[in-house]
């Protein structure tokens, strides 16, 4: 045996796996050799990462027997201590088990890990152009004035405020956020209503467990709309009822007779149509609310962004009790900030934040005092001003190069948010093969049957293609490349039938 603790030694022969001696080195040598390399006070550790690993990925089998932990030492140039004690870990772990005067085997209670999935096929040729809606551009991300704030957050935040924070949030920020949204978005703010969350998509899992436990198992979403409403709802076991739109906002009628006592809609600005509810939808809908005794849960997605005129109000400035307004910074800052809102109705208020509060005991405060000063200051208003200048361009850009390279095309819904409804003329149909030819030429789209709860066949009726193209993310140059590589794709003519 070698001296204990070093590992310059190399064996002979070792033990096999079933403890016999046999040529060459043992599974057990083998994989835990390279842990034998570290060094002097990380060596325990290591072997007894390295033999969970080899357990885990089953280079060593369940039923193998591995050799004493005095051969394993020798083997290894190791102290037998450190083996005995990675033995003893492992058994109590579950990975080994063992008995009196039996020796120490691999148990059975660890699964190897699936094989991480790769995306094997080939990348396409040519400038690769990226429409998927939903993305801001982060790269307008104000990373001076706000590393300016963070500084003065934390050479200013009293050290009680880093406890554990009000679960509706912290009040400077529920304080600023109440004068930001009744300025630029038209609500009815009180600070003590609004609860500081992750997101829209908290949010609305946060809404869709209170409505769950108040015995409310079905809400209204829009069709088309957002894929992300029904899969949060489903989660708090809450089913999604799709309910089809007219050119005013969601239809009242199948609203009626659906039996939904919730509707979930994007009121400013729908996701995907890009239509405005009309302002008699909008005072029909609340009266809906109030006949059934329900709620309008409302997503101001991109409710900042309009750029032919002021932006419409939210909806919750006209009936605060029936309206559960969110929104968040995730268009105007970055999604990574992970930093929203939600104003809730009294009804709700309680067991909204104690929701909030048994979810994650609160947000963080100092991301929360960060934006506090944020909008304070004013930098929050200059960067929504900023953005607006940049997604302006980007729409109008994305308008003209359809206008250019498809000739006849429609873009449909208002001039606002960060995305447009392209209509290309039937000659592009069918839809199948020029969202392949497209893809192949490695143009990323989505059409409009994309964000359809209607079953498979009842989608899209219109000829030709219709298309819902993201802009925010892409510079102008890329867009007007992005459109042109499209149309190549597709065909000067178009696909034909």
């Amino acid at each position: 045996m070698t001296s204990s603790g070093t590992n310059s030694a190399r064996p002979s022969s070792a033990s096999g796996a079933d403890g016999s001696p046999g040529q060459g080195h043992s599974p057990a040598w083998e994989v835990l050799l390279p842990a034998v390399e570290a060094p002097a006070r990380a060596r325990g550790r290591s072997l007894r990462e390295a033999l969970r690993e080899a357990v885990r990925s089953g280079r060593l089998a369940p039923g193998t027997r591995l050799p004493s932990s005095r051969d394993l030492a020798a083997d290894l140039g190791v102290s037998r201590g450190l083996i005995t004690e990675a033995y003893e870990q492992l058994t109590a772990e579950g990975y080994l088990r063992s008995g009196r005067g039996a020796g120490t085997w691999v148990g059975g209670a660890a699964r190897a890990a699936p094989p991480r999935a790769r995306d094997h096929a080939p990348r396409p040729a040519g400038e690769l152009a990226d429409f998927v809606p939903g993305t801001p551009d982060v790269s307008l991300f104000p990373r001076a004035s706000w590393a300016a704030a963070q500084r003065s957050v934390l050479a200013e935040l009293p050290h009680q405020e880093l406890g554990y924070p009000d679960p509706r949030g912290l009040p400077r920020l529920r304080t600023a956020l109440a004068a930001l949204l009744a300025r630029r978005r038209g609500v009815v703010a009180d600070p003590e209503r609004i609860v500081v969350l992750s997101g829209v998509s908290q949010a609305m899992a946060v809404l869709g467990s209170v409505l769950h436990a108040r015995g409310i198992r079905e809400v209204g979403v829009e069709d088309p709309g957002s894929p992300q409403h029904a899969g949060l709802y489903a989660a708090a076991g809450v089913r999604a009822v799709p309910l089809p739109l007219d050119d005013e906002g969601p239809a009242l009628g199948p609203l009626r007779e659906s039996g939904v006592r919730c509707l979930v809609t994007t009121p400013a600005h729908q996701f995907p149509t890009g239509i405005a509810c009309s302002a008699r939808r909008r005072a029909e809908l609340l009266d809906w609310a109030r006949e059934v005794d329900g709620f309008v849960l409302e997503d101001d997605y991109d409710g900042d962004f309009r750029y032919d005129r002021a932006p419409v109000g939210a909806l919750q400035g006209l009936d605060p009790e029936r309206v559960a307004y969110s929104g968040s910074v995730s268009k105007s800052l970055a999604p990574g900030l992970r930093l929203g809102w939600l104003l809730v109705p009294e009804a709700l208020a309680e067991e909204v934040v104690e929701r909030k509060r048994t979810m994650d005991l609160g947000h963080p405060t100092l991301d929360q005092a960060v934006f506090a000063r944020f909008v304070e200051r004013g930098d929050y208003d200059r960067q929504l001003r900023r953005c607006q200048r940049a997604y302006r361009e980007r729409r109008d850009a994305l308008v003209t190069a359809l206008g250019t390279h498809f000739p006849g095309s429609r873009v449909t819904g208002i001039a606002a948010g960060l995305h447009v409804i392209a209509a290309l003329p039937a000659r592009y149909g069918p839809g199948e093969r020029f969202l392949a030819r497209v893809a192949a030429a490695g143009v990323a789209v989505r059409p409009l049957t994309h964000y359809t709860h209607a079953r498979a066949g009842d989608g899209d009726k219109e000829p030709g293609v219709r298309l819902v193209l993201g802009y925010a993310h892409l510079p102008p140059g890329r867009i007007r490349a992005g459109v042109e590589l499209m149309a190549g794709a597709a065909g000067a003519g178009g696909l034909g039938r």
